[in-house]
């Protein structure tokens, strides 16, 4: 049996193959685990949960019999459904986890994030993700219609688009002092995450302590799967 973690699958309508990927996963390989963990922007956007889109319903029927098979589904944050809440939980079976949130992996205290609070260097979207958390901004934006949310949420993927195609690649990556800072204070020495899409895995030293950095990649590039067990952990495509 393993733990298995994924992230960034960012599923919509125009990425069908992705969502065959993602069921054909649940039902085959995610059905042998003890648990999956998907760490951040399973879907490409959640304007919120009385907003269930029609391209989403396989997906989270097939994440529902999995839980209820008996395979406990953990599903955190990212910067894409970050409004996903209790009625989300109820309709997929999974339980939603903090961000940062600290596990017991066979034995190895292991520090989950969904990673973006880790691209310091981004001001710019640290600002925006300020704003789209405030509970204030959450409030006024699901107080409108699902045409004015669902408008806006497009809205902010093309603005995102384009800072993205300006932006130099290391900006938007993990930043070491942001990776090492939250680790020491979690007293953490092994660290998951995903958000950046560059799938590796990081060993270095702080205050002499070994320390590693579990980066998953994307779905639509890589197919990324982080598979631990007893024995240690692996980083595989799909």
């Amino acid at each position: 049996m393993s733990t298995l973690f994924i992230s960034d699958l960012h599923l919509s309508a125009e990425r069908e193959n992705i969502t065959k990927l993602f069921i054909a996963f649940l039902k085959e390989r995610a059905s042998h685990a003890d648990a999956l963990y998907i760490l951040g922007d399973l879907f490409e956007v959640w304007p919120g949960d009385d907003i269930i889109q029609p391209d989403y319903q396989e997906s989270i029927s097939a994440m529902k019999q999995l839980a209820d098979s008996g395979v406990a589904v953990f599903v955190m944050h990212g910067n894409r459904d970050f409004l996903m809440a209790e009625h989300f939980c109820e309709i997929s079976g999974s339980t939603l986890i903090d961000d940062p949130s600290i596990i017991d992996l066979y034995g190895t205290p292991t520090l989950l994030m969904h990673g973006d609070t880790l691209c310091t260097d981004d001001s710019d979207y640290q600002k925006f993700r300020a704003m789209v958390r405030d509970p204030r901004w959450q409030q006024d934006f699901l107080s409108k219609s699902a045409e004015e949310r669902l408008a806006i949420a497009e809205k902010y993927r093309e603005i995102s688009k384009t800072a993205m195609a300006d932006k130099k690649m290391e900006i938007m990556d993990a930043n070491q002092q942001a990776v090492e800072s939250v680790m020491l204070e979690q007293n953490i020495q092994q660290l998951i995450h995903g958000h950046t899409h560059r799938p590796a895995v990081h060993d270095f030293n702080v205050n002499e302590k070994t320390m590693k950095r579990i980066v998953l990649g994307d779905w639509y590039e890589q197919g990324s799967v982080l598979s631990c067990d007893e024995s240690g952990c692996r980083l595989e495509s799909i």
